[in-house]
């Protein structure tokens, strides 16, 4: 654990240039990205943080706001001498990964988003509210699932993982708390689409045509420069439900870039 709790928790492993910094989604820590991260290759430098108000970082600044952790993570790079890297963001991390490209756009090699925040106003409240509030593995599982598309399962592992971060002492009221922010009036914050449209470096944007959270339709008017990659029937949870498109797409923007 980092020394100083109010301070940004990042898991670095690996050495290599750029590195791949990986930022998960809206009530997760680092360890969902374990399987996406596995197949790099050893030299890769591997950075995966957990969001303020998640996990090892629930008392660092800045929870609830997309904008204030992409400069936390930012910072954190600028400590560590990291100069460049690649970011992959699920749906909250996805509006991270593209707050920091447009803060730093030198920083960012390339952009892999799954189902990313901050494209379209819509949002789905009430699920992620009821998640927030998820405290035993009962309840955890039928967010999860319905989150996810229709033939998806649940891995035990996922719920593990979000009942022990969860255990934590005050963790579940920050979700609640985190929540009620990024669904205020049953909608989000929107990333301008000219702003995006200002970004050169790869960037692939994956979206499941079943979303439950976000719409599949905010994947619509993408910026010409974007990659759209449509996974047919998944729900929101891309990083369980299509783990070889989510590698694949990871590798294409390390050779792309």
């Amino acid at each position: 654990m980092q020394a100083d709790p109010a301070a940004l928790f990042v898991s670095d492993s690996g050495t290599g240039d750029p590195a791949v910094v990986f930022v998960h989604g809206f009530g997760a820590d680092h360890r969902v990205w374990d399987a996406a991260a596995a197949p790099l290759p050893p030299t890769t430098r591997v950075l995966a943080c957990d969001l303020p108000g998640h996990g090892l970082s629930l008392d660092a600044e800045g929870a609830g706001s997309a904008k204030s952790a992409a400069r936390a993570l930012l910072a954190y790079l600028s400590r560590c001498g990291i100069d460049r890297a690649h970011v992959v963001g699920h749906s909250m991390g996805g509006a991270v990964a593209a707050l920091m490209a447009l803060a730093e756009p030198g920083r960012v090699a390339s952009l892999t988003l799954l189902a990313p925040g901050g494209f379209g106003p819509e949002i789905n409240g009430p699920l992620l509210r009821r998640y927030a509030e998820a405290a035993d593995r009962h309840e955890l599982r039928a967010c999860l699932q319905a989150m996810s598309g229709e033939s998806a399962v649940v891995p035990d592992d996922q719920l593990d993982t979000g009942l022990a971060m969860r255990e934590r002492p005050g963790q579940i009221e920050k979700l609640v708390e985190i929540a009620a922010a990024i669904t205020r009036g049953e909608r989000q914050g929107v990333i301008p689409a000219e702003a995006l449209a200002t970004l050169a470096m790869p960037a692939t944007v994956l979206w499941g045509t079943a979303d439950p959270v976000l719409p599949f339709a905010q994947s619509d008017g993408l910026p010409a420069r974007f990659h759209r990659q449509v996974i047919e029937g998944a729900g929101h949870m891309l990083v369980g439900e299509a783990p070889d498109a989510v590698r694949q797409a990871i590798m294409a923007n390390l050779a792309a870039a």
